[in-house]
């Protein structure tokens, strides 16, 4: 089974996360913002992982150290669970719409971190969950599970181009890591 267990502890946050690629959509999500434990819960039911968190933070200060952290383990425990990344399909797309929203993501499990997002939000605030955190918190996937990643969101509320991105991350993340062969898909011979 493809899974990590990933611990970071620093003076700002203390995070847990536990991932299963081939799982069955069970989550157990504790951040301590709502609406970052609903988008982190519709990425695992719409993904078919298997995802625990526990992310204790300085949310007296603001969300900015929780969600980056969040974001560092998360993508390595996904760098962890892919070891030499065997069989994938390596490239992933979707489009997922939520009422006016419509989000897209396309990646590739290559090796290689960048992230464009096309991403703009009108509040600053979704909840407790600050908009201008999407970015950074997908920044910090790709720098560290090393995903090449392009998305693009429009609509008129935030709460569903945020939601439609995390579900169009899911359904393009699960497809790339869907195993399809045995060899590695590069002509490098790695990824």
């Amino acid at each position: 089974m493809r899974k990590a267990n990933i611990s970071r502890k620093t003076s700002e946050t203390d995070i847990f996360i536990k991932l299963e690629l081939d799982g069955e959509g069970f989550a157990d999500i504790s951040t301590g913002i709502g609406f970052f434990d609903h988008m982190l819960t519709a990425f695992t039911k719409h993904g078919n992982f298997n995802l625990t968190i526990t992310a204790i933070g300085d949310l007296v200060v603001d969300d900015h150290h929780l969600i980056e952290d969040t974001g560092i383990v998360l993508g390595q425990a996904i760098a962890e669970a892919l070891t030499d990344k065997a069989g994938i399909a390596r490239f992933g797309e979707a489009r997922i719409p939520m009422d006016e929203a419509m989000a897209s993501v396309a990646l590739d499990i290559g090796g290689r971190s960048y992230l464009v997002m096309d991403a703009e939000f009108k509040a600053p605030k979704v909840g407790e969950f600050s908009t201008q955190m999407v970015v950074h918190f997908f920044e910090a996937i790709a720098q560290n599970s090393k995903i090449n990643m392009h998305a693009h969101v429009y609509g008129d509320n935030d709460h569903h181009k945020i939601e439609a991105l995390f579900k169009a991350f899911a359904y393009a993340f699960r497809r790339a890591v869907t195993i399809e062969g045995k060899g590695i898909k590069s002509t490098k011979g790695v990824l």
